[in-house]
């Protein structure tokens, strides 16, 4: 008989890369650990119950104030080591921004958008430099 050992989870969360109109991303500088005070995509944890699409629309929301729409599938990071608290394994969607104003929330210091020369010259949180690289934007 196999026997599978569920005494270390796996945390699931989203990323969604937004997109302006003008080509640009938008990222958040992180209020807490781990990587406080580094830029990163908004994202977070996919609550139970919820679909990771509703998860990332709903991330977007909170820590940038933007309203999108997920345009497609970028991937799933699953590397154990991408995140220095456990083992978080994140879909991330590319998304386009269709409402809202930037603001910034609780998890959230700054909100920005950023263009393609000025994502090589900042700090990149956990593994969105590769992710950046995915999309084609570095």
């Amino acid at each position: 008989m196999n026997t599978v050992n569920i005494s270390k989870k796996i945390t699931l969360t989203v990323d969604p890369v937004i997109i302006t109109q003008d080509k640009e991303i938008i990222l958040v500088k992180r209020s807490f650990e781990p990587y406080k005070d580094h830029w990163a995509f908004p994202g977070g944890f996919v609550e139970y119950g919820e679909t990771v699409e509703n998860a990332a629309i709903r991330e977007a929301k909170e820590e940038t104030g933007l309203i999108v729409e997920i345009e497609k599938l970028i991937g799933v990071y699953s590397d154990p080591d991408r995140d220095p608290r456990g083992h978080f394994v994140t879909v991330c969607f590319l998304c386009r921004k269709v409402g809202g104003e930037l603001t910034t929330s609780v998890e959230t210091k700054e909100v920005k958008a950023f263009d393609k020369k000025e994502l090589e010259s900042i700090n990149l949180a956990f593994d969105h430099k590769k992710i950046l690289k995915d999309t084609g934007f570095m």
